[in-house]
């Protein structure tokens, strides 16, 4: 018989085999900010393990966001690549000194590009009239996302 923790895993790994590029890419934002989040709660319990490993989980999430961008797609890419790159050395430097002002930098660079994703995303997956007359609607490509 399978647990319930199976079948939620099982749910989540069907989730993301079949999300569409923008979708994976807005679960991807939403478990960083979720990963800062427990990893600000558990500094302010002086929780260090849990605190390190939510900021390397979210380190890893940057680290995919970042080899994921196509920055020759759109004029912002190198912009928010350098974004990044400086959010990653943040969550660095703050697991190595227990420094939560790191993290609260950047959950709060974070959120907003979280938010924008989600309003394109939610563009995106509004049908319009081509979309039901069979013609080719809007894209992840057009977002800078493959």
């Amino acid at each position: 018989m399978t647990t319930l923790s199976a079948q939620r895993s099982q749910y989540n790994n069907d989730a993301i085999l079949s999300a569409s590029p923008v979708r994976l890419l807005t679960m991807l934002y939403d478990r960083l900010l979720l990963d800062l989040g427990r990893a600000e709660i558990a500094h302010s319990q002086f929780d260090w393990p849990v605190m390190s490993s939510n900021l390397l989980h979210a380190q890893a999430i940057v680290s995919e966001l970042s080899t994921s961008l196509k920055v020759e797609l759109w004029d912002g890419g190198d912009n928010l690549l350098a974004l990044y790159n400086y959010c990653n050395g943040l969550l660095i430097t703050s697991n190595v000194r227990r420094d939560a002002s790191g993290i609260r930098e950047t959950i709060e660079l974070f959120e907003p590009l979280r938010q924008a994703w989600h309003e394109a995303a939610g563009q995106l997956s509004v049908p319009n009239r081509s979309d039901l007359t069979g013609s080719q609607s809007t894209d992840s490509r057009e977002l800078g996302v493959a």
